[in-house]
């Protein structure tokens, strides 16, 4: 991943648990999902305890103004990456992609966490 700050936009909330679960702050984890029978660069977001909660988005019409669709970072993140919700709207929430030195600092902190360390 590179050095530069990575934003994206989290959708399809509605979908799921809506906006409702997410705090600012919150890390989500992206899991790339090859297999999607709709988007060969889907990128599911996850959150402890809860499971699926959205999709990064991939679409002109709901990527964010600013932000990275899942296409754009999808060759940036590993196969199991994290993000930190920055924003959070009714629709979409703004995350932030951590780089590899934040989420190594998370795992190191959380060692007996299968949110942070499994490797689906």
């Amino acid at each position: 991943m590179t050095n530069h700050e990575l934003f994206t936009t989290i959708v399809g909330l509605k979908n799921y648990e809506g906006s409702k679960v997410f705090k600012i702050g919150s890390i989500v984890k992206l899991v790339k999902e090859p297999d999607n029978d709709f988007d060969l660069e889907a990128i599911a977001c996850e959150m402890k305890y809860i499971g699926k909660v959205g999709y990064i988005a991939n679409s002109t019409r709901t990527v964010t103004k600013g932000t990275m669709s899942a296409g754009r970072i999808y060759d940036k993140i590993d196969d199991i990456s994290f993000c930190e919700v920055k924003f959070i709207s009714t629709d979409s929430v703004i995350a932030k992609v951590l780089n590899k030195d934040k989420i190594k600092q998370l795992q190191e902190e959380n060692p007996n966490d299968d949110y942070y360390n499994s490797h689906e």
